[in-house]
């Protein structure tokens, strides 16, 4: 407590009233939310287990109760409640499955078996093209999000899109249902669906959670917001913390105006700011201060520092694309070897990830390590993923998940249709899928021209599963792999040969690290010990430990956000694209003020803004124009290059002894 400023330290000790914590940019608001966890369990006497702390990611969930756990010694922190709005919600329903109608073990489809199953859906239910299943796919998750059932979806659906997107959810709904499963969506959904119809069930729920706080609040969209509230309450025990100034996924179903509407449906609700940063140089934060006062604000905050002045602001215009990743590279290079710092210091960041591709070939042709953070990682492409349900499948015929994953897949002519009325015996027996196919019972339920296709495929995987366990388990594995057909199918589905032939390596190399998994284990270790463990590698943690290396940072402006780096440049400030094209016609220009507020206040110590006089579009080049956010910012704090104004004899100099130092740095 006694690191606390004094607006933090009033955060945590008051208790009496719904808090919101306004919360700037660098100002320590995860100090205030694990500070005041151990306040209400060591000064309130609040039992941890009655506490939830909700964000919105799991590396944030996991850092708050790493630090919570230093604050609270002994059991003290036992049962504390630390997690996502999906993970609660997750929870929730499993507690509470049997109300739900739900099997114990439920399947919970990610957003790549969604899509899967609603193309199915459009193309054999409906006979619709699947060519815009991405956007019925976001149009369905809108509506989850926003607490719209699939019977009002169809009775406020009005365009054609909106129309078809509205027959597809009721058919996807009642699949996922068949299926024992729940998509992403689902797990805020059903949660909030379920108090609003089971009093008694919300009421439990109430007596368990005695306090709870919330972070980054908005970012939370209608059906979080409306779970937070049923669960608090009219005790008022709840503090959040939010910045209005840094909502920026509105594209996601986020609800800025939630802070807004705190007051409303809170009215004893008490608001501490806190504003004094401790991350960037006071100009830094002026230019953020300065950009954002542009926008509508209901609470009104000003960011200050005691770090000193800094650096003046660059904005360089150079030539094109071409030379202006040129530019950064180069930047980077002297800045590195003018003041001795570390590759990892530095940040670009921009609006799309188009942009990255020719910042990595200058980036390689100058040599300098890099890392693009959101980039896809290994075990979430589609063909590793298959392959991993097929292995899964060996390991527990009865995951549901993997076997919906993979029946059909390649095509075996086993359908949606069928595969719901196999849900639905497998449900009534309370038994797996992949159990149900070899049930007679099942004949009562499908024709036998289905249950045939089901059962040639349980046969084989039963198989392969006897051939690990007796002979050698790789060649099993790899012999599955052949006669499963997926190679072939692989190359009649993607766009181009080169495309399928890249995917299959990825399997190869899938079964290599199997291979490779089983050979470092005990000798007494088997195929499943090895697909197990394959299974269960902490991806997060290994990204994590590679993000320690000394290499350059290249991210999005949204992946950035909760980011900080020491010196950050913000590529392509042009008309078009920050703000974006969209975004302009749109007139959404405050998401797009409020993204470039998140970029500036990313910087610690300098910050460079780089722009294109012409870029490709299209495949024509085409001249650009600055941002107008360029404009917004405090004129007296920016040193323009390349804007029209003439580069005077000491800016000549000053560049010419930084060459030479570079190439002394080099020959030393």
């Amino acid at each position: 407590m006694t690191r606390l400023n004094d607006r933090q330290a009033q955060a945590v000790k008051y208790i009496d009233t719904p808090l919101l914590v306004l919360a700037g940019a660098g100002s320590g608001k995860t100090s205030v939310i694990t500070q005041k966890i151990a306040y209400l369990v060591e000064t309130c006497g609040i039992s941890a287990r009655n506490i939830v702390a909700v964000t919105f990611t799991n590396k944030a969930a996991r850092e708050m109760k790493e630090r919570v756990g230093k604050l609270i010694k002994g059991k003290a922190s036992h049962g504390l409640t630390v997690s996502t709005f999906h993970n609660l919600g997750l929870n929730i329903i499993r507690r509470e499955h049997k109300i739900l109608g739900f099997k114990p073990g439920f399947s919970i489809f990610d957003q790549q078996d969604a899509a899967t199953l609603i193309g199915e859906l459009m193309s054999k239910e409906l006979g619709e093209d699947d060519d815009t299943v991405d956007t019925v796919q976001h149009i369905i998750s809108n509506w989850k999000n926003d607490l719209v059932t699939p019977e009002q979806a169809l009775q406020q659906a009005r365009q054609d899109t909106e129309v078809l997107a509205a027959r597809v959810y009721i058919h996807y709904n009642r699949i996922l249902k068949a299926y024992n499963a729940v998509d992403f969506d689902d797990l805020i959904l059903i949660p909030a669906l379920l108090f609003q119809q089971y009093p008694e069930v919300l009421k439990k729920w109430r007596q368990k959670i005695r306090y709870m706080l919330v972070d980054e609040y908005q970012d939370t969209n209608a059906s979080q917001y409306l779970l937070v509230k049923m669960l608090v309450g009219d005790s008022g025990k709840l503090t959040v913390v939010g910045d209005d100034d840094q909502s920026i996924y509105a594209w996601r179903g986020a609800r800025p105006e939630n802070l807004a509407m705190l007051k409303e449906d809170f009215p004893g609700l008490r608001v501490i700011k806190l504003e004094q940063n401790y991350r960037s140089t006071s100009r830094i934060l002026k230019a953020a201060n300065t950009l954002i006062a542009n926008n509508p604000h209901v609470f009104e905050k000003k960011l200050w520092s005691e770090l000193g002045m800094g650096d003046e602001i660059r904005v360089i215009r150079c030539r094109n694309e071409d030379a202006e990743c040129d530019r950064v590279a180069t930047e980077i290079m002297t800045h590195r070897l003018k003041h001795d710092t570390h590759y990892k210091d530095y940040a670009i960041l921009y609006r799309g990830n188009h942009q990255s591709r020719l910042l990595e070939v200058k980036l390689q042709q100058f040599q300098i390590p890099y890392h693009i953070t959101g980039g896809t990682s290994f075990f979430s492409r589609a063909e590793v993923k298959d392959m991993m349900a097929y292995l899964k499948l060996l390991v527990n015929p009865d995951d549901d998940n993997a076997f919906l994953r993979i029946v059909n897949t390649p095509k075996r002519e086993i359908g949606p249709a069928t595969l719901e009325k196999l849900g639905g015996y497998a449900n009534e027996r309370h038994i797996s899928l992949f159990q149900a196919c070899g049930e007679l019972g099942l004949e009562q339920w499908l024709g036998e021209r289905h249950i045939e296709k089901l059962r040639r495929f349980t046969s084989w995987i039963e198989n392969v599963t006897r051939l690990c366990q007796t002979e050698d388990p790789i060649a099993a594995v790899k012999e599955m792999i052949d006669d499963s057909g997926y190679e072939a199918w692989l190359y009649q589905t993607v766009s181009s040969a080169a495309a399928a032939e890249k995917r299959m390596a990825n399997i190869w190399l899938l079964v290599e690290s199997l291979e490779q998994t089983l050979q470092r284990g005990d000798e007494d270790d088997t195929i499943e010990d090895a697909i197990s463990r394959l299974v269960l590698r902490d991806m997060l943690d290994r990204q994590a430990e590679e993000d320690d290396a000394d290499r350059v940072q290249l991210l999005t402006l949204h992946a950035s956000k909760g980011l900080e780096y020491p010196h950050v440049f913000m590529v392509g400030m042009e008309e078009e694209l920050l703000p974006h094209r969209t975004s302009i016609e749109e007139d959404n220009i405050e998401e797009e003020r409020r993204l470039t507020y998140v970029g500036i206040t990313r910087a610690r110590k300098s910050l460079v803004m780089t722009l294109a006089g012409q870029r490709k579009q299209y495949g024509e080049m085409q001249d650009t124009q600055p941002s107008r956010f360029i404009d917004e910012l405090p004129q007296e704090d920016l040193v323009l290059e390349g804007m029209g104004e003439p580069v005077s004899r000491e800016q000549q100099v000053a560049r010419g002894r930084d060459a030479l130092a570079m190439l002394r740095n080099q020959l030393n």
